[in-house]
């Protein structure tokens, strides 16, 4: 009965509300936070290829436990992965109870938007739009990484970019990334009062302005790297599939070999 009451009311049968959005709220902040420092990590470690073949190669192996394993082991990057879109799916789920489903409501949203001038209101439309785009995209390119964590690579890399068609998706999947865990990790300051304390006003400018210059250096690392994945397919397309062989370990002293 307490739940009916509940339900039809918002209210508890003593008049107090239930804590359980609250505690909800709570842990979409948590998961976000877990997702926006890894796709920062993420993205560092991705644009290794921009140090060369052989750094990129070191890192992927580096990833597989070869400081702990006498084989690396691909299938620890796809465990990594399941944790991961586990996260994602919840941290999705949490975020979709504020979404306007109705029209009235995005209209209501969108007005209030425009007349305050409320920049924290746009930036939450930008999130609420790139996280649905990512949750498309995003499940492609973290299924690929569960199913296949073995062609992660120099090559297996480029070759799934260039030859695999992949390279449009991660370019837009890219903008949306970034776009959603700057803007997430900068909303995440504010709500939680994280480095906003002294001066609000002030320390909320000092935040944006660290926000969109985040937004702009992963943009043109990230971009770097995905023009330097597609350049390395693009050669290597005529030995598609072909893993790469550091030249330290290479007996013909060349580029090609197995990975």
């Amino acid at each position: 009965m307490s739940d009916l009451i509940e339900g039809y009311l918002g209210k508890r049968v003593d008049g107090t509300k239930s804590r359980v959005p609250a505690a909800l709220d709570r842990w979409q902040s948590i998961t976000g936070l877990i997702l926006g420092l890894f796709i920062i990590g993420h993205m560092l470690f991705t644009s290794s290829i921009l140090l060369g073949k052989d750094a990129m190669y070191a890192e992927t192996k580096l990833f597989e436990g070869s400081l702990f394993l006498d084989e690396p082991e691909p299938m620890l990057v796809g465990f990594a992965a399941t944790v991961i879109f586990v996260i994602f799916v919840i941290h999705a789920g949490l975020a979709m109870r504020k979404f306007p489903y109705r029209w009235r409501e995005y209209k209501l949203l969108k007005t209030h938007s425009a007349h305050m001038g409320h920049t924290d209101t746009m930036l939450w439309m930008v999130q609420a739009a790139t996280g649905f785009g990512m949750f498309f995209l995003g499940s492609v390119h973290l299924w690929t990484m569960m199913s296949t964590p073995e062609k992660i690579g120099p090559y297996a890399s480029s070759d799934r970019i260039y030859t695999d068609n992949m390279g449009f998706l991660y370019g837009l999947l890219i903008a949306l990334v970034i776009l959603h865990a700057m803007v997430g990790l900068y909303r995440l300051s504010v709500k939680w009062g994280i480095t906003v304390r002294r001066n609000p006003r002030a320390d909320r400018i000092r935040n944006k302005k660290i926000m969109w210059g985040a937004i702009l250096f992963f943009s043109l690392l990230a971009y770097s790297a995905l023009g330097t994945y597609w350049r390395i397919g693009k050669e290597h397309r005529q030995n598609y599939g072909e893993r790469y062989l550091p030249q330290s370990t290479n007996p013909l002293n060349s580029s090609g070999g197995g990975e």
